[in-house]
């Protein structure tokens, strides 16, 4: 079994960045864990075409969700994509080969040689992404946005209640991040079962799947608490890559704290496959508040 797997969720819009991500870590994997792909039944071919040579390992979706005795595929393919994703995602640990995995989004992308060693201890404990969140509440505040911080603490807030925890609001992401099957396992056992749930129900309530993890360790303790800072460097919004940009980091030097960057899919739209969509009033139009600082 090995330590850790990676697995990446996608869409065939964003088959341009799997293949840009596949790359990296077929250059940086320093310890050749075993890397999963999964992707909708009908994108199965077109992804297996374009990641051939790359050590991808390719599942279809629905694959995921059978192996779930209490989910209705059928169901989770009516929701929108950004809400199912998250159900796949986190349904992913019936399938996996090792205990933990690095969940990874299509967006991401390696930027050094990494080993298991950086996501998980010796003995398979994880480190768990958990912080404030204050390195991104306080830039929304420098700029004047507080909705950020409302809508922060407003997730934090409803997914606290379902465990009736009160007390400081803690991120457990952002992307990506290293779940373990105990984890999910307990979240089953303990909460969603006895109230005749699945996780999918669990998302329509809140589609917050790194919340419902995070929460669940706190509650039912399944593994050790190893809180760390992300692993990668995500861009949440482009102002602040901007920021950077004017402050000359780079990428050797975000190496030197990350192990990758994740730029967001809907400011990087040149990398949709097969073409970035929409009109070219459109197209103008994004191009000049992402050069604003805007999306």
């Amino acid at each position: 079994m090995p330590p850790i797997s990676l697995y990446c969720k996608s869409f065939s819009t964003d088959l341009k960045r799997v293949i840009r991500l596949a790359e990296s870590v077929r250059r940086f994997n320093a310890d050749r864990l075993p890397f999963y792909v999964s992707v909708p039944q009908q994108d199965r071919a077109l992804f297996h075409e374009h990641l051939q040579g790359l050590d991808v390992a390719l599942l279809a979706d629905e694959e995921i969700l059978q192996a779930s005795p209490r989910i209705d595929s059928d169901s989770v393919a009516r929701m929108p994509g950004n809400v199912s994703q998250q159900i796949v995602k986190s349904e992913f640990w019936r399938l996996a080969p090792s205990d933990t995995y690095l969940c990874l989004d299509s967006d991401s992308v390696f930027i050094r040689p990494f080993k298991a060693n950086e996501f998980i201890t010796p003995d398979g404990t994880p480190y768990t992404v958990m912080t404030e969140a204050h390195d991104l509440q306080f830039d929304a505040l420098a700029r004047k946005k507080t909705g950020v911080i409302e809508n922060f603490q407003r997730e934090a807030q409803t997914v606290q209640a379902f465990f009736e925890r009160s007390g400081k609001a803690y991120s457990f992401g952002p992307m990506p991040m290293v779940w373990h099957r105990a984890v999910w396992e307990s979240l089953e056992r303990e909460y969603l079962a006895p109230q005749g749930m699945s996780f999918a129900d669990a998302i329509g309530l809140a589609p917050l799947e790194s919340r419902w993890y995070g929460e669940a360790l706190l509650k039912y303790k399944a593994v050790p608490l190893l809180p760390s800072e992300p692993f990668f460097k995500v861009y949440h919004y482009a102002w602040q890559l901007d920021q950077d940009r004017r402050r000359q980091i780079d990428l050797p030097q975000l190496a030197r704290l990350y192990s990758g960057v994740i730029y967001q899919s809907s400011w990087e739209r040149e990398m949709d496959w097969p073409q970035e969509g929409g009109s070219l009033l459109s197209w103008l139009a994004r191009r000049l508040r992402r050069k604003l600082g805007r999306v």
